[in-house]
């Protein structure tokens, strides 16, 4: 799906009235320290009949992380708050803390601390503090730049619409649990212009990689609208130059990390039609 110009969404315009130097990419950079947040919210991420508590607390942290792996940077503390609602359990409580310790763990990353208040649902908000010496940014795109994206995307739109229908989902679905791309990523850094994790799908975050580096594309193959619009996939949008191909691909091969060009940076204003995620 493609058009000329893109109507900018709400979250995009309330970026836009934040005036911070920092802001612009999946971390803000203060040094050599990255700072990041996101909202895991109980009827807006999640419905409570989706998922185990352990699968929430796992995919909480997972998307958290995230943003940090898709700057090239190592996780280090995390601050959590949790809004708990009246019917939780202790055993839920326990369930729910422990999954989200031991994910982060697997990134090397601590819990330090957060807050705890009551609410009518489950919502969970995440800071994760991390370094980096290289970080990989938003901005830095040349002309004639390949545009790729990593792993097989549209499986967590065709699940997540499985579970609106009320019917179930493998237990490891990429919906239940994101595939975050850290050894690719470090290993590949040198010669990426610039990255960014796919939350909001590859249509809408394509269009935010070329608004901010003032450039367009052209299509190297077709992508269909289940894949474009797959939200929520936490695999990675990249661009590098072309002669850096063999190498990319070469570390994607060791990595066990599928890699598919799908564009070619160009001069002009082409953009894809997307469906904010947000709202």
């Amino acid at each position: 799906m493609l058009q000329f110009s893109m109507q900018i969404d709400k979250e995009q315009y309330l970026i836009d009235r934040l005036h911070s130097d920092y802001i612009g990419d999946d971390a803000a950079i203060v040094g050599d320290t990255l700072y990041s947040m996101d909202a895991f919210f109980e009827g807006v991420h999640f419905e409570r009949e989706w998922m185990s508590v352990a699968q929430i607390g796992r995919k909480a942290m997972l998307v958290n992380l995230s943003d940090a792996i898709a700057m090239n940077a190592q996780p280090q503390y995390a601050l959590v708050s949790v809004s708990l609602p009246p019917q939780f359990t202790y055993e839920e409580i326990e369930i729910l803390s422990k999954s989200m310790e031991e994910t982060a763990k697997e990134y090397g990353c601590e819990i330090i601390g957060g807050d705890t208040i009551g609410g009518d649902k489950l919502h969970l908000s995440i800071t994760i503090i991390s370094k980096s010496q290289n970080p990989l940014l938003r901005r830095g795109l040349k002309e004639d730049d390949y545009l790729a994206y990593t792993g097989v995307l549209g499986e967590s739109k065709r699940d997540l619409e499985k579970l609106f229908r009320g019917e179930e989902i493998a237990e490891n679905s990429r919906f239940y649990t994101p595939t975050l791309r850290a050894d690719f990523i470090s290993q590949a850094r040198e010669y990426l212009h610039v990255g960014m994790d796919i939350s909001d799908g590859l249509y809408c975050d394509t269009n935010k990689l070329l608004d901010i580096n003032n450039y367009g594309f052209t299509l190297l193959q077709t992508i269909e609208d289940d894949v474009g619009l797959s939200g929520e996939e936490y695999e990675m949008l990249i661009g590098f130059p072309k002669r850096h191909y063999r190498e990319i691909m070469q570390i994607a091969k060791k990595t066990n990390t599928p890699l598919t060009l799908f564009a070619n940076v160009t001069q002009n204003t082409q953009r894809f039609i997307c469906q904010s995620h947000h709202f």
